[in-house]
């Protein structure tokens, strides 16, 4: 299971964009394309976990774009854009690992997902 996501970050003056304010001075911006609402919801749960670290590291704000996010339909769950912003994340401002992982572990729903000690946005079936 896999996902490409771009992102960058700018300073709270720069975006022009539409954005979901997730905490104080952090803001998710969306893509022009536009963005599936689950998608959209793991990603803002993603930024929403870094939010009191990124507003340590940006005092001043700062508004994290997605500039596109790509994935295969064949085998696809909107968990993935979480694990792929949090390690955006990670990368871009030196985060340390919290827990959020996907594994492999077959069987009817064969991937595992893990949120440190976070509280996942969804409990039980997906909605669709």
């Amino acid at each position: 299971m896999a996902a490409d996501l771009s992102a960058q970050a700018e300073p709270p003056g720069k975006a022009s964009a539409p954005f979901v304010q997730i905490h104080r001075g952090v803001r998710l911006l969306l893509p022009e394309s536009g963005v599936h609402w689950e998608d959209l919801v793991w990603l803002c749960f993603a930024v929403s976990i870094r939010s009191e670290e990124l507003c340590t590291k940006k005092p001043g704000g700062v508004c994290i774009e997605v500039v596109s996010l790509d994935y295969p339909l064949s085998d696809y769950r909107p968990e993935v854009a979480a694990v792929a912003m949090d390690g955006w994340l990670r990368e871009e401002f030196d985060l340390p690992d919290v827990g959020i992982a996907c594994s492999y572990s077959g069987g009817a729903d064969p991937y595992v997902f893990a949120w440190g000690t976070a509280e996942p946005p969804f409990r039980g079936s997906r909605l669709h």
